[in-house]
């Protein structure tokens, strides 16, 4: 093992992470920014501005008249489903929005349908023009960066963002910072950073992209602005989220996180610790091992074992392969090229780390204020 390699003492995220630092104590900075975000009742940085009750309230307030007060992403997975769940069963009128990249699981299918009908939720589906996201893709993963799956996150914010303005209605998100803390920014970056999106495929691309949905920096600014992560303001766990959806609407599991794409499968499983060595399981079980959901050792213990075995692997890959059109030979090109890092293509970045990006820090940490 290299002489320089180094794990938490708190969690299991470790110097794959090429930022990461640890205290005297061995505690490495993710863990630190959970417990200051935690301590201080913030979210990095976003101080809670009320209750949902009250939050709710005042949605409910600005919603009348309006066929739905409120859009909500729903994957299929639990958080988003739960949220559904959440937001419906406390008296909101919620639009869910799907963005069909191509890769969904007939499970995730299944979910989203039965969740919908069960909650007699709208459901509107933005499906991606395949060829076009289908070079998208490809550009992405020739620029040989850690972060692949950046258009269809995009293409999601993206669309709900377009949905909000439509029906002049806040954004509801399923993301929480209680089991979604230790993320690295190394290993995915640019989830609103359009000029980085269209860099990349200008560059990688063969086609022109007409239709994929896309905002620029102002209107992430806005997005912000109109979002409301509501499993913060609730006493969320993962575990009793899943029994819940489970029982109430009949979800079902799909074993591991964000498995409902094909797509981000392969790529967290396979793509990911191949041709960069980051496992996103650490991510992951760091997060649930922060909110007391697992135990250290019962994390140590999934990661002895890999994300997927061969047999996996090969049968996700050759599926890949043929739904992309791209031959062995030009994915080993790709699977051997430098890695390169967001840092090397044109984004809003540069722009966010000078003047724009305490005008970014400003607009989030008010971002609820409105609604209250």
């Amino acid at each position: 093992m290299n002489d320089r390699y180094k794990i938490c003492t708190r969690c299991v995220m470790d110097t794959s992470d090429p930022s990461i630092t640890f205290s005297e104590k061995g505690i490495c900075n993710h863990c630190e920014a959970y417990e200051k975000a935690f301590r201080t009742k913030t979210f990095f940085g976003v101080q809670q501005v009320g209750t949902w009750e009250e939050i709710f309230e005042n949605i409910k307030v600005r919603g009348q008249r309006k066929p739905y007060d409120c859009v909500i992403g729903l994957s299929g997975g639990v958080d988003s489903s739960y949220l559904a769940y959440f937001v419906k069963t406390n008296g909101l009128r919620p639009l869910a929005i799907h963005v069909d990249n191509g890769w969904n699981s007939e499970l995730a299918v299944s979910n989203i349908e039965n969740i919908c009908k069960k909650l007699e939720i709208d459901l509107r589906t933005n499906v991606l023009a395949w060829r076009e996201f289908r070079d998208i893709q490809i550009a992405f993963l020739k620029a040989s960066t850690p972060d692949a799956e950046i258009p269809s996150d995009h293409a999601i914010v993206a669309t709900l963002y377009m949905e909000s303005r439509k029906h002049g209605v806040p954004v509801l998100a399923g993301y929480n910072a209680r089991t979604e803390s230790h993320m690295p920014a190394a290993w995915s970056q640019g989830y609103f950073d359009a000029r980085y999106i269209k860099a990349i495929h200008r560059r990688f691309g063969a086609k022109v992209m007409h239709t994929f949905p896309t905002i620029n920096w102002w209107q992430a600014q806005k997005y912000v602005r109109n979002l409301c992560n509501v499993l913060n303001y609730i006493d969320y766990n993962k575990k009793d989220a899943m029994e819940v959806v489970t029982r109430e609407l009949g979800w079902r599991n799909y074993g591991k996180k964000h498995s409902e794409s094909l797509y981000t499968k392969f790529f967290q499983e396979c793509y990911l610790p191949q041709k960069f060595g980051f496992d996103k399981r650490r991510s992951h079980f760091s997060s649930l091992v922060a909110a007391g959901e697992i135990t250290r050792e019962a994390a140590l213990l999934e990661m002895g074992h890999p994300p997927c075995s061969p047999n996996e692997s090969a049968v996700m890959l050759e599926y890949v392969l043929k739904k992309l059109e791209i031959t062995r030979d030009e994915y080993r090109r790709i699977e051997a090229a430098p890695a390169r890092r967001f840092e090397d293509y044109p984004s809003y970045e540069k722009l966010q780390r000078s003047f724009m990006g305490h005008v970014v820090r400003d607009v989030y940490r008010g971002s609820l204020k409105r609604w209250l």
